[in-house]
């Protein structure tokens, strides 16, 4: 097992998950699943007054800072990762009567948690519906000959929460007249023409834009209300 140089933590005693099989250097017992180096030699969490306490694995965070809060003695597990060349932290060790009073207020917490995600949950549709409505008027506004229906389609696919698309940008949020044209170009694209063939059979994308840009150019002028470029 390569030696500690500089433990990686340093708030109590340190415990090391090893590699390999190792014995108590003071009673012999193991091979340990979990021992403390004194002056590099292994040794059981007995032998170090550490055996009382039990594991608790990393991932759930609350519960891990409740445990070290509440309980007087607690030491950080740590094994070495072989790939990285370096310790990481696999959890903590805590007393047996602390892990059990937080996972108490984990519980009682739970429920305020999930009632919190529901009411944010409904914050947040409430705020999309709110935006593609405002997505699909400004639509209407730019390209008022655009039908109802279709403005709304092309509102509600642009501005998925967390898809990327143009009306999720900083400027689609801000219903700037570029982004709102760049969702309804786009659209138009790949619902009226052969585009998305073109890409399929290999032909590159600003080649296949190339091809099909007539024909975008036209259907938004027919829903445009530009009368100079009418007449």
């Amino acid at each position: 097992m390569a030696p500690i140089a500089a433990p990686p933590y340093r708030n109590g005693p340190l415990v090391v998950q090893p590699l390999k099989k190792r014995h108590c250097a003071e009673c012999r017992s193991g091979p340990l699943p979990l021992l403390v180096l004194e002056e590099g030699a292994p040794r059981c969490l007995d032998c170090v007054d550490l055996g009382h306490l039990v594991f608790l694995a990393r991932g759930d965070t609350a519960l891990t800072r409740r445990s070290r809060e509440g309980s007087s003695l607690s030491a950080v597990v740590v094994r070495f990762n072989r790939r990285r060349g370096r310790y990481e932290r696999q959890g903590v060790l805590v007393e047996e009567a602390a892990l059990a009073r937080a996972e108490e207020r984990c519980l009682a917490d739970a429920e305020a948690r999930r009632r919190r995600r529901a009411r944010d949950a409904r914050r947040r549709e409430a705020e999309d519906v709110r935006f593609t409505d405002a997505f699909a008027r400004e639509i209407r506004r730019l390209f008022p000959h655009c039908p109802a229906d279709r403005a709304r389609a092309i509102a509600a696919h642009a501005s998925v929460r967390g898809s990327g698309r143009v009306g999720r940008s900083s400027a689609g949020r801000a219903l700037s007249e570029a982004a709102v044209t760049a969702a309804v170009r786009a659209s138009v694209r790949h619902t009226e023409t052969p585009y998305d063939q073109l890409l399929m059979s290999g032909v590159p994308r600003h080649e296949a834009r190339r091809r099909i840009a007539a024909t975008v150019d036209t259907r938004l002028w027919e829903w445009s209300d530009d009368i100079t470029a009418r007449a």
